[in-house]
């Protein structure tokens, strides 16, 4: 079939709408490296005129990976959900981009069709999308989950605090808590990611998290960022597990480069599940995600990047998650050359998120070899404040010690709440009217 389109004197047909999608996508160096991206930028021109003609019917016939060789797209395909997508079954691409940025497609409407909306699509709207398009629709919508804790109400601002250690040593870790507590940093989830993945290591720092959790009586879940199967593991064997995490991506290729399937996700769901650990909810995976991350495995099947990134999306959703985090500029500039690529991508990745119906965060953050700076991170970050992200990452100081990258700290999500009058989860922000003394907790956590 293909797709054409006219731009001056010059014809463009691409042959099918895997292509289009990567063509049309704004440009970045992960899609350059793969040999993905338009020739040019009149070409792009080009695949998004070609693109915004595309009804969104086309993509529910025409899948971008087999059906039969990719349970992703199985699960993306046999999870559609028909009757809501009816209300906007009749759009092109384009069409679908002035509705969304409409008046009339207010919080509710945009919740009610979300089930209908696959991964794809939202990929190939935003590609239509300026900055400014992500930041507006992404703002009216508002998905809650919830725990011990409930992340994403409207004027709400939550926040992983992350007290990673190169040693996992249980001081450091404990002073960058307590450190993070005192400036209103934890209602997402207290986090780590251990330096040494082995069930001995993941029990040790979940009791301890659990410990300061119910010693000081803070409304907050845990999560321990080792590989499932060892989480799995250290479940069984006792540990106070509350949030399940593992890193996805949007094939099965790209999933079984981490070691996990559909399957596998589906046993740690339920097992976390039976545990009911939860106070005021019962959502209890933890995803990361990130634009790059099946390009690297070279699981991509011959996608864009921001597409594969949309449809890791689609696996998330299956699982009703607490938080997603698309941990933006973590992966290098070999996928996201400079500040202005990140930035983009942040946008991307948290509107086809919420458009989905998930629960997005942001890791606003750049390795040291890319592009970027501290300035380009604060422009994100604000940017994702007008959008409404549900949460961002609470780091000591930026400057993660244990992962070698710099995110955001405890006095940048201090910032972001002034700036747009928000408040943390209500549930923490009734502890943290009552909270200990800095000397209090040390004193209780010495002892």
């Amino acid at each position: 079939m293909g797709y054409k389109t006219t731009v001056g004197s010059l014809n463009y047909q691409f042959p099918d709408l895997k292509t289009l999608l990567a063509k049309a996508t704004p440009f970045r160096s992960g899609d350059e490296l793969a040999s993905v991206a338009a020739a040019s930028a009149e070409e792009r021109v080009a695949a998004q005129l070609a693109l915004a003609d595309v009804p969104l019917k086309r993509f529910l016939e025409e899948p971008l990976t087999p059906y039969e060789s990719d349970e992703v797209t199985r699960l993306i395909f046999d999870s559609h959900d028909q009757q809501a997508f009816t209300e906007i079954a009749h759009f092109t691409v384009g069409d679908f981009r002035d509705w969304l940025l409409d008046t009339t497609a207010d919080g509710a409407t945009l919740a009610r069709i979300a089930p209908g909306v696959i991964p794809e699509q939202a990929a190939a709207v935003s590609k239509l999308m300026r900055q400014q398009d992500l930041v507006k629709v992404a703002s009216k919508i508002h998905v809650l989950t919830r725990f011990r804790t409930t992340v994403g109400l409207p004027g709400r601002l939550s926040t992983r605090l992350q007290p990673n250690h190169p040693a996992d040593d249980a001081r450091g870790i404990a002073a960058s808590i307590i450190d993070g507590l005192m400036l209103g940093s934890g209602d997402a989830v207290i986090g780590i990611n251990p330096a040494s993945d082995n069930p001995q290591t993941v029990m040790r720092l979940l009791t301890m998290i659990d410990t300061i959790r119910r010693r000081y009586g803070i409304p907050t879940q845990s999560c321990v960022l080792a590989h499932v199967t060892t989480q799995l593991e250290a479940l069984r064997a006792g540990a106070p597990v509350d949030l399940v995490f593992q890193s996805i991506g949007g094939t099965e290729a790209t999933n079984a480069s981490f070691g996990v399937n559909l399957a596998l996700l589906a046993e740690a769901h339920e097992a976390a599940r039976e545990l009911k650990r939860g106070t005021v909810g019962d959502n209890i995976m933890y995803f990361e995600t990130g634009q790059g991350s099946s390009l690297s495995a070279n699981a991509h099947a011959g996608m864009d990047q921001q597409t594969c990134e949309a449809r890791a999306y689609g696996v998330a959703r299956a699982f009703r998650p607490m938080l997603v985090n698309t941990v933006v500029g973590f992966i290098g500039p070999e996928y996201l050359y400079d500040g202005k690529q990140i930035l983009r991508a942040a946008l991307e990745d948290h509107f086809c998120g919420k458009l989905l119906g998930l629960p997005m965060g942001c890791d606003v953050c750049y390795t040291n070899h890319a592009e970027a700076d501290d300035d380009d991170m604060d422009a994100i970050l604000t940017m994702l404040g007008a959008a409404g992200v549900n949460y961002i990452m609470g780091v000591p100081g930026a400057d993660d010690i244990m992962l070698n990258y710099q995110s955001s700290s405890f006095h940048d999500a201090l910032y972001l709440r002034s700036v747009f009058g928000l408040r943390p989860a209500p549930e923490f922000e009734e502890w943290l009217t009552h909270r200990p003394t800095l000397p209090e907790m040390v004193a209780l956590l010495e002892a």
